[in-house]
């Protein structure tokens, strides 16, 4: 098992794992995980270990922004129906 990174190094990664997208956001492994199989959430693969890595800012406004549609009682096939049409990004609001 290998040693996690320190918060302050994560906060200033440009690519985090998922584990660290729990630390960073609060929200649930198996939530995150779903949002990535379910093409939510982007994510890179890295070919040595085929960790998955997401980009640290970009995953954390996407998770917010899918946790605000939640919040306004959005279903999941319409959240994924409005972020496949390119629907508005936490930085476009």
């Amino acid at each position: 098992m290998s040693r996690q990174r320190s918060l302050e190094t994560i906060e200033h990664s440009e690519y985090v794992t998922i584990g660290e997208l729990v630390r960073l956001t609060g929200v649930r492994y198996s939530t995150l995980k779903f949002y990535t199989e379910e093409g939510m959430l982007p994510f890179e693969q890295a070919e040595e270990n085929l960790t998955r890595r997401y980009r640290r800012v970009e995953s954390i406004e996407q998770i917010t922004y899918i946790r605000q549609l939640r919040e306004q009682k959005m279903t999941i096939p319409e959240i994924k129906k409005l972020l496949e049409q390119g629907g508005e990004t936490c930085r476009d609001k």
